[in-house]
């Protein structure tokens, strides 16, 4: 439906439309270029400091007035050409605020493109930042009302574009006051961005109606920034609530749950299954290959409750244990929405505090796990490190994930959403808490969609090298975002990049079995032989061809400077095969370790790795 003012409703999301001015001042300047510069200096204001630009005419004005403002030092302005890079390249600097903040939303990030196709191109952008909660601001520049509906070029229905997955959305018609009106609606929506009343972070959409003419006849020249508002006070943090003692429990960290995570397990005295971009896979109560060990009825059968916090979605053990009748589910969600896919939860709480006193056989339940899982690693690494075995997903993820724990490499490392963090999670040891890396994904939908523009506004964002993970389709899905305007910062960022040719991951689903053979490659595989040498050198980027694993060891130990792809071949034929025969020397190393511990021997693992990489 429409509200009067001609701006669409959704179930979350509120567009309004600010009032238009009864009469025009002739003594200001363009109307365009007022607008523009007050909307800047009233972002400023609120607390914006980075902001991608992606040009276009209708957005002009803007432009105008955020090189002048980045001229005045009020904030950093990057220039992409291609809208979905922009957006990405945003997500990440969102992602950089995130990881200053220690896991709270972080600052706000603008985004500002011209109109027509320009803002449907930011649609992947926006439906990562709902899902993972970035305080992402989207300003479209639009024609005004009045050439609305007429066929004008690159005029299409801005108004609501992105539906439900924004948190607030406004139409500012052309002409539309400043001051108090514009402070408001800036206000709210930059409140809106932060969660800073609904508790529930997120994008916003800004848009900006321009009349002509949208070039400024005066220069701007911003003098001292704006004082800062803050009109709207964060929200307090949650009260912790102490779980009781008794149940044998494990903590389940999954994206984005912070440090809290590895804090409560520590505590408590409970094994922590913690995703690699939890933010919390470090430590001695960290079990590397858990999800091996989810079948195991000593182990995984024997889980009485589980505490979830951040949004676990790698592996297929991982939901069905959370979908499994008898178990108690304790989900942590300090904002916003909860995750709780089978809707099994128990209790949805802010925060959570350790028993008082632990449980008498708490010491002896984590001490099992911990052999368990210290088993399979030590199989995991026996097997992926045999002389002369090719290069694979795992052997890439172990070497990526050991370089990530040294405090000479990068400290911030991207992995891609398909099978290479779902690698990482399987043989990535927990790391040192004193060299522990940021690792990042974008998991809010876990699409392929801009990790190398994701990896790029880290880079900007925390202004330190970056190393990118991943596999081709990944890479060449956002291989523009390798483009570097030559009035633009260069960023240090290596992107490593598994070149199996093609779909490795469907492989190791129900599509890669055998008697899917015919039907799997041109649907599912989707093979490809991209020179991507000539790519990297086509933007501008080094490209090393890696040769074999101590080539991988010696490239990744070396310092990230500037923009460089490594190219690791590698072939997914037999991925199928490997990983099965990977699950048998596993489960036997488990068994073993059960056995010496005391506990029963129990029947083969059900699904081993082949099942476990799938996609929920």
């Amino acid at each position: 439906m429409r509200d009067d003012g001609g701006a669409r409703l959704g179930p979350t999301a509120q567009p309004v439309t600010a009032p238009v001015p009864t009469a025009a001042d002739d003594s200001a300047i363009e109307p365009a270029t007022a607008t523009a510069r007050e909307l800047v200096t009233t972002l400023v204001a609120h607390g914006v400091r980075d902001v991608v630009l992606a040009p276009g005419s209708r957005s002009a004005p803007l432009a105008y007035a955020l090189q002048a403002a980045e001229a005045a030092g009020w904030l950093s302005l990057h220039v992409r050409i291609d809208e979905r890079v922009a957006g990405f390249v945003a997500v990440g600097l969102t992602r950089a605020g995130a990881i200053e903040a220690d896991g709270a939303p972080g600052r706000p990030v603008a985004v500002v493109t011209t109109s027509g196709t320009a803002v449907a191109n930011l649609h992947p952008a926006v439906l990562e930042a709902t899902h993972a909660g970035l305080p992402l601001v989207i300003i479209s520049a639009d024609r005004p009302h009045e050439m609305r509906g007429t066929g004008a070029n690159q005029t299409t229905d801005q108004v609501g574009i992105f539906g439900s997955a924004v948190r607030y959305a406004v139409d500012l018609p052309a002409g539309a006051p400043g001051g108090s009106h514009l402070d408001q609606i800036l206000t709210r929506a930059l409140a809106a961005a932060q969660g800073l009343r609904s508790n529930h972070p997120g994008p916003v959409h800004l848009n900006v109606a321009l009349r002509d003419p949208l070039a400024p006849a005066t220069p701007w020249r911003p003098g001292q920034p704006p004082a800062p508002r803050r009109v709207v006070a964060s929200p307090a943090p949650p009260t912790p609530e102490a779980l009781r003692a008794g149940p044998r429990t494990v903590v389940v960290a999954g994206d984005a749950a912070g440090p809290a995570a590895r804090a409560l397990a520590e505590a408590a005295g409970w094994p922590l299954l913690a995703e690699p971009t939890s933010g919390a896979r470090a430590g001695e109560n960290a079990i590397g290959p858990y999800r091996l060990l989810l079948a195991e009825p000593a182990l995984g059968g024997a889980i009485e409750r589980v505490v979830v916090l951040g949004r676990p979605t790698l592996s297929r053990p991982v939901s069905a244990l959370l979908a499994r009748a008898g178990v108690e589910i304790v989900v942590v969600a300090p904002r916003g929405t909860w995750p709780d896919v089978a809707g099994t939860a128990a209790r949805v709480v802010g925060a959570v505090a350790a028993p008082a006193r632990p449980a008498d056989d708490d010491a002896a339940w984590l001490h099992r796990w911990r052999a368990a899982g210290a088993a399979a690693q030590q199989a995991l690494d026996q097997e992926i490190a045999q002389p002369g075995r090719p290069v694979d997903g795992l052997l890439l993820a172990r070497h990526v994930a050991r370089a990530a724990g040294r405090s000479e490499g990068p400290r911030v490392l991207v992995a891609g959403s398909s099978n290479i963090v779902r690698d990482l999670d399987l043989v990535a040891a927990p790391w040192d808490p004193d060299r522990r890396p940021m690792a990042v994904a974008n998991r809010g939908l876990a699409g392929i969609d801009g990790t190398i523009s994701t990896a790029t506004g880290l880079a900007l964002g925390l202004d330190q090298p970056v190393r990118a993970v991943m596999g081709d389709l990944t890479f060449l899905h956002d291989a523009g975002a390798l483009l570097r305007g030559a009035l633009e910062d260069e960023v240090d960022l290596q992107v490593v990049v598994l070149n199996d040719g093609g779909g490795g991951i469907f492989a190791t689903l129900e599509h890669g079995a055998p008697e899917r053979a015919g039907q799997f490659e041109r649907i599912f595989g989707t093979p490809q032989h991209v020179d991507l040498a000539a790519l990297a050198a086509a933007y501008g980027a080094r490209h090393t061809l890696v040769e074999d694993a101590g080539h991988l060891r010696t490239v990744l130990a070396e310092p990230v400077r500037g923009r460089s792809v490594v190219e690791v071949p590698a072939g997914r034929a037999d991925l199928r095969v490997r990983r099965a025969a990977l699950a048998r020397v596993v489960q036997e190393a488990v068994n073993e370790a059960l056995r010496a511990g005391g506990a029963q021997e129990v029947p083969r693992l059900r699904g081993g790795l082949l099942k476990n990489p799938g996609v929920t």
